[in-house]
């Protein structure tokens, strides 16, 4: 199994904050299928005020640019959920040019 752990920044608007958490109290199921093909067995997604921050577990051939495309190019309600979720969204302060969902390095792992 592999683990990516990320972050991103919803816009601060109470607004914004509330319509994310609502559409993931009943996330579409094309999404969650859509996701699962790819690979990523599990997904957590925490928030603290306007941070948010991602654990997604996958299969060990998983490579993340390579089958999150694979995820995005099943268009449709997959697609439509995406560009959702990113109107909600801008990236953190430290993300790297051109990079959305900010990856985070790995620390401490208490085994």
């Amino acid at each position: 199994m592999k683990r990516y752990a990320r972050t991103i920044n919803l816009k601060d608007d109470p607004a914004i904050i509330e319509r994310y958490i609502e559409h993931h109290r009943a996330v579409w199921p094309e999404v969650e299928a859509g996701l699962r093909q790819v690979g990523i067995e599990r997904m957590l997604i925490w928030r603290l005020g306007r941070r948010l921050f991602m654990l997604a577990e996958t299969a060990d051939g998983f490579d993340w640019d390579r089958d999150f495309a694979r995820y995005m190019e099943r268009g449709g309600r997959v697609l439509a959920w995406q560009t959702l979720m990113d109107s909600f969204q801008e990236p953190v302060d430290e993300a790297q040019p051109g990079e959305w969902w900010a990856e985070m390095e790995q620390v401490y792992a208490l085994e």
